[in-house]
């Protein structure tokens, strides 16, 4: 008869089993590393920080909607769209701080040609970065408006083909 810790040890063989079956048939979903790998795409990253800020915009014009409802399911609806809120503002701040800031761009010495330019560059990743804490402070869409200009100044750093709008 089988003790209970063998009956335990042969259903854990049996899920970890079953997980590298999974791990081997499932696609994969890797976020970018930190090695650093070489492998960049910054257009699309500046185009995810822009569908970022569109669902927040969205979430936050949904919270507005929800405000002041005494239904439970309303309140329950609101956590979501504020947890949602939270998470794509959250994405935008890891984006710019473990890609873009820590990866691509490169520190200029104070002396060297290009300093004044890294300078503005610094500027521009940390307005982002405050834009996307008042996103996660606020719920006024204004606040979001703001991230999105303060990403497309972003543009034109990073993206080789970006025009713009006139």
């Amino acid at each position: 008869m089988l003790t209970r810790y063998a009956v335990i040890a042969c259903a854990l063989t049996a899920v970890a089993a079953g997980l590298a079956v999974v791990n081997q048939t499932a696609p994969r979903a890797d976020a970018h590393c930190q090695v650093p790998c070489g492998i960049y795409d910054d257009a699309a990253r500046l185009k995810q920080m822009s569908e970022d800020v569109t669902t927040i915009i969205k979430a936050m014009n949904e919270m507005a909607k929800l405000a002041g409802s005494h239904d439970a399911q309303d309140h329950q609806q609101f956590v979501r769209w504020t947890n949602t809120k939270e998470q794509h503002a959250s994405h935008i701040i890891t984006t710019v701080s473990e890609y873009f800031l820590t990866q691509k761009l490169k520190p200029v010495a104070h002396d060297a040609d290009g300093y004044n330019a890294y300078l503005n560059q610094l500027a521009a990743h940390h307005a982002v970065l405050v834009a996307a804490m008042k996103c996660k402070q606020n719920a006024d869409p204004t606040h979001a408006k703001a991230l999105g200009q303060a990403i497309q100044r972003l543009q034109p750093i990073w993206d080789p083909h970006y025009v713009p709008h006139r």
